[in-house]
């Protein structure tokens, strides 16, 4: 029999088993260092570093100032953003659905929760290709389900295959988890694979939670596909999240969606008035001028991020031991460090990337993520949304302390 002390019986044991998020603790260290002094460069967030857009931000002054705004709202979200996130899709992706099909949540992460929560009985198995964002394990489990990790690498292009998920696929497979372009590889899937996965959940049955967070943020001939536009016959088994965080430099006003068939939306709609009720009226009201309006920000964005994802990808490859695939979408760079773990570096031998970002972050000043956050050990994760005079001169101290790798 096994005692349980009290100090143990304090927090649940499902809650007890998070993990911290790894992208956030890491920002959090960095930003802590440099409050206190210290000349900190942090590749740890995945976080635009323009302003929000002013048009959008002088649509949430507005919003502050109109009484109505002041009380509840339904919880789904505004009508009016609702159905400015239907035609935004339709306008975007070419995936026609209808504004009842839209439900607005606090973030991302919110959407990605709530869609878990929704589809997952205990011991459902999600297949989720790693490397995968951190948050996704976290939230299958704490719906029961189960994570099932298919590794994918360089060599691949860090994309899975349809054999693979064939060959992990059980009687349990409820759910695969598609995400494209990816954090944290940067990879975007060709169109006839985002097909060919798609028909083959078709055929089998399986639910698909596309991410589409990042679909504006493609580079040179690589282009967004959203699944359920080329497999229409996916639309009644599969919900996309999204968000205006990534493409509007949003990511603190926290507002995401979900869309997927009725039913779906509904029983999340329940779950969410129990939860967190209306995401709040202002930042509903910044995310209507932010959907509802061009891209021409987005464009600029785009192009910057394209420019320094090239000048980062410049700068790793050329340091000896360190290997990186030119990212084609999203802001990250998700170098191997293979070739220098467990060789001396500054009197340590480190053996895994968490050592490795630990001992950078000591004496090099630099903040990366390690990929045992990902569920790929050996690389790291490395945001370029910063200035190019940070990203440089970060990717340099990085260079110098692992030219003395022996």
């Amino acid at each position: 029999m096994v005692l349980v002390t009290a100090a143990q019986r304090r927090i649940s044991a499902r809650i007890a088993a998070i993990k911290e998020s790894a992208t956030l603790a890491v920002d959090a260290k960095a930003k802590a260092l440099q409050a206190a002094g210290e000349p900190v460069i942090g590749f740890g967030a995945g976080e635009p570093d323009f302003p929000t857009p002013a048009h959008i931000v002088e649509a949430a002054v507005a919003a502050c100032r109109n009484p109505a705004m002041h009380r509840y709202t339904p919880t789904p979200g505004l009508p009016a953003l609702r159905e400015a996130i239907a035609v935004k899709t339709k306008r975007d992706s070419g995936y026609d659905v209808r504004a009842a099909q839209v439900l607005v949540t606090n973030g991302g992460k919110h959407a990605v929760y709530n869609t878990f929560q929704a589809l997952c009985d205990p011991g459902d198995e999600v297949l989720v290709p790693a490397p995968f964002w951190t948050t996704y394990p976290e939230s299958i489990t704490l719906a029961g389900g189960v994570a099932v990790e298919i590794a994918t690498d360089e060599m691949s292009g860090f994309r899975v295959t349809v054999e693979q998920l064939e060959a992990a696929r059980t009687e349990r497979t409820k759910v695969l988890l598609f995400v494209s372009p990816s954090n944290p590889t940067g990879a975007v899937y060709p169109p006839d694979e985002v097909e060919a996965i798609g028909r083959w959940a078709v055929e089998h049955g399986i639910w698909v939670v596309t991410d589409e967070i990042y679909e504006h943020l493609t580079f040179g001939g690589h282009r967004f596909v959203s699944m359920p536009t080329v497999v229409p016959e996916l639309a009644d088994t599969c919900v996309v999240l999204n968000g205006v965080a990534k493409t509007y430099a949003m990511t603190g006003w926290r507002v995401g969606w979900m869309i997927g068939p009725d039913d779906v939306i509904k029983a999340a709609s329940n779950l969410q008035s129990h939860s967190t009720s209306n995401v709040s009226n202002v930042a509903q009201a910044a995310a209507l001028a932010a959907v509802g309006g061009d891209l021409q920000a987005v464009a600029e964005m785009r192009n910057a991020f394209e420019r320094r994802g090239k000048l980062m990808h410049s700068l790793l490859v050329g340091i000896p031991g360190v290997t990186c695939l030119e990212p084609q979408g999203a802001f990250y760079c998700f170098p191997g460090f293979h070739g220098v773990l467990g060789k001396e570096i500054g009197g340590r031998r480190p053996q895994t990337t968490l050592e490795l970002c630990e001992l950078l972050l000591e004496q090099a000043k630099v903040a990366l993520v390690p990929g045992e956050a990902f569920g790929a050990p050996g690389w790291c994760r490395l945001s370029f949304a910063l200035g190019d005079d940070d990203l440089g001169e970060g990717v340099g101290r990085i260079a110098d302390a692992l030219a003395s790798a022996r």
